[in-house]
């Protein structure tokens, strides 16, 4: 009769993308630093083109404790750590980078603080004695980083030095129930996680040093770190506004800027009429709100290909509706001796007002 396979202690979250040269390097290193601990490694892939998948169920053919959940028609990292912590079914699950920048040597330090039971959450750190930060790219992610951490430090209710990690174990049971006030959405999951807490957690950060990348692209730039901020903000206001609002009700913000902007180099430069004006600065603006909303609000199902094509047509198309009223509007007041700016403002906010309500459901809607 066979035995029972031992059921994981640990399991290994890895969200990825695009990371398949990472794979089997991964994987060796994972076995070699578990050595001794019933672990598994839960990949999760966002329909990476480079077949990241298919290199992952390769090597699991052969080892059982490795598997592979593939995500069709949606993305995000926040969302991808959810979906495979919620799939274990160990004691304790890990989350940690499919680039092999994270240390993997710290997991059974980490492992062990939470055992002992005097700690809710393990953080691998590269900000405390004896962390190491150098492995970020060029002095603007060393920014981005640093500015991010500052930031959030503001408002959490524990001590932690690095808030940007993402590598982090808690007990599974524990992340269960934080799941059901979990945003979901962006890159960064481990400041939701300790702002979700009813109470806050007790935090054992362990140092770590946070290598350079072999293989791939660092997925760290300016838009994650406009989504951190979104999701900061989401936090503060305590759930009552949807991340993706702030961040269109964002967008729409800086659009309205450039709407401006185009509107007083049109006045200043041409000797058309305010309406034509107007025409030309709605149109600008709101194709500049389209790529911007693409990159950012809906990075996680963002159009590529025909598709962007197809979006940008029908967003135009049907803000069309929404520009109507913005110019008529705008129009009216303008001629009732408004001055210029209000008037343009007032008429640009009823467009983002317009955009927002159609873009969830025809524009960016789930394939």
């Amino acid at each position: 009769m066979t035995e029972p396979a031992v059921a994981p202690v640990l399991s290994v979250i890895v969200p990825c993308y695009n990371e398949r040269p990472n794979v089997a390097p991964m994987i060796a290193k994972l076995h070699a630093a578990l050595a001794g601990i019933a672990w598994e490694a839960i990949y999760v892939d966002d329909d990476s083109p480079d077949g990241t998948a298919a290199e992952v169920r390769r090597i699991a053919q052969t080892d059982a404790r490795v598997r592979c959940l593939r995500r069709v028609g949606r993305r995000g990292l926040a969302s991808a750590v959810i979906e495979g912590a919620l799939s274990s079914s160990a004691a304790f699950v890990a989350v940690i980078d499919g680039d092999m920048q994270h240390d993997e040597t710290r997991l059974p330090e980490m492992l062990a603080a939470l055992q002992a039971g005097d700690y809710d959450l393990a953080v691998a750190s590269r900000h405390v004695e004896g962390g190491d930060n150098t492995g970020l790219a060029n002095r603007w992610r060393h920014m981005l980083s640093d500015g991010g951490i500052a930031l959030s430090q503001i408002f959490l209710p524990v001590k932690l030095t690095d808030p940007m990690s993402g590598f982090f174990m808690l007990p599974r049971p524990l992340f269960e129930e934080l799941a059901h006030g979990l945003n979901g959405q962006g890159f960064k999951i481990l400041l939701d996680l300790v702002l979700s807490a009813p109470a806050p957690l007790r935090v054992r950060e362990v140092p770590a040093t946070f290598r350079e990348r072999v293989a791939g692209e660092s997925k760290l730039d300016l838009l994650v770190m406009i989504q951190f901020g979104g999701l900061l903000l989401d936090k503060i206001c305590g759930g009552l506004l949807p991340l993706r609002f702030i961040s269109f009700g964002l967008v729409g913000a800086v659009g309205v800027l450039v709407h401006l902007s185009v509107l007083a180099g049109l006045r200043q430069g041409t000797g058309l009429s305010f309406e034509i004006e107007q025409t030309i600065a709605t149109v600008v603006a709101m194709i500049f709100n389209f790529k911007l909303n693409n990159s950012i609000t809906y990075r996680d199902q963002r159009l590529r290909g025909p598709r962007l094509w197809r979006g940008l047509v029908l967003f135009i198309a049907v803000c069309g509706v929404g520009a109507v009223a913005n110019i008529g509007i705008a129009n009216v007041l303008y001629e009732t001796h408004t001055n210029w700016t209000a008037a343009g403002a007032i008429g640009a906010i009823i467009g983002v007002v317009w955009n927002y309500a159609v873009s969830a459901t025809l524009v960016w809607r789930a394939r």
